[in-house]
């Protein structure tokens, strides 16, 4: 098998998974287990699907970090439930969801799939810097378009695309990106600066969609080239150009917002993905036995080369 590294976007799915598979899947003791379930599912069908050689699942030590936060007020703020002063504000979790990612964690580590994450960062940052530093072919999987910005076919940098189901998984390469949206991939941050994003509270520039973006793009190439245009009062009409320089403070913070961490100091300890040993294979199926993980523990085995009892 050639070498491949598969990343995942942790959270990205195990939300898919919570929301793909009935709450009504549960453990002997009622515990709901529908998340768990799923996730196993998904890494069962893109395992079978990609063959990574390596599978890595990155994790949000902070899904709002303060340093974000402190750039752009709004960066997430509908999604928090509790405000911690000196500490990480709560996400709103169903707490059904809440209750089973301790045990997804729990199920990666009976798995022997790492699991990353760095503090004070998102999992993006941990995806940014593993893809942008991997010596071999990159598999990114998400729901979070921001990704894209990491696709580069010359490196053989993917970003699996689960936003319309599992069973309509789409290959995101640096044509496909060209294709829909008219920017390069390593112009996407910037072509999400200006649109904005209404999932993570980015506001954008006013009156700029993706079409404008993307033309601005393509005749500037990127924000400091469209900054520079509008401040010399050129290449663009007056109100476009009066936009731009309304945005400004905005412009000037929102890149370190949108654009992810490519370098940061990581330690991800555990080896190529490999056939569990018959111990690990045993308490796998301990594990799946006493949450009633039934056939998805299985086909997550057989996936990762251990087939049958």
């Amino acid at each position: 098998m050639p070498d491949r590294l598969m990343l995942l976007d942790s959270a990205s799915l195990y939300f898919r998974a919570f929301y793909g598979v009935p709450d009504t899947v549960k453990a002997a003791d009622g515990t709901p287990v529908n998340a768990v379930r799923g996730f196993l599912d998904i890494i069962a069908k893109l395992v079978t699907t990609y063959e990574p050689s390596r599978l890595i699942a990155c994790w949000d030590d902070d899904w709002r970090p303060q340093w974000r936060v402190d750039l752009i007020p709004s960066y997430k703020a509908h999604r928090v439930a509790e405000i911690v002063a000196g500490g990480h504000d709560v996400e709103v979790v169903p707490d059904p969801l809440e209750v089973q990612v301790p045990m997804i964690r729990e199920t990666l580590d009976a798995l022997r799939i790492p699991i990353a994450g760095a503090t004070d960062y998102e999992a993006d940052d941990v995806i940014g810097t593993l893809a942008t530093t991997a010596t071999a072919p990159v598999d990114i999987v998400t729901g979070d378009r921001d990704l894209f910005q990491l696709v580069d076919d010359e490196r053989d940098v993917r970003v699996i695309y689960t936003a319309r189901g599992m069973s309509n998984l789409e290959v995101i390469t640096g044509d496909v990106v060209v294709k829909k949206y008219g920017v390069r991939p390593d112009q996407y941050a910037d072509f999400a600066t200006l649109r904005g994003d209404t999932s993570d509270g980015l506001p954008g520039v006013s009156g700029v969609g993706e079409k404008t973006a993307a033309s601005l793009l393509s005749q500037h190439d990127d924000l400091a080239g469209i900054i520079a245009a509008a401040e010399a009062g050129e290449g663009m009409s007056a109100g476009l150009r009066s936009k731009i320089l309304a945005a400004l403070p905005y412009l000037e913070v929102a890149p370190r917002v949108v654009g992810v961490a490519r370098d940061l100091a990581l330690t991800v300890t555990g080896d190529d993905l490999t056939p569990l040993d018959p111990p690990a294979t045993e308490a796998a199926r301990e594990l799946a036995e006493r949450w009633a993980l039934g056939g998805s523990m299985d086909r997550v085995l057989t996936a990762i080369g251990v087939a049958g009892p």
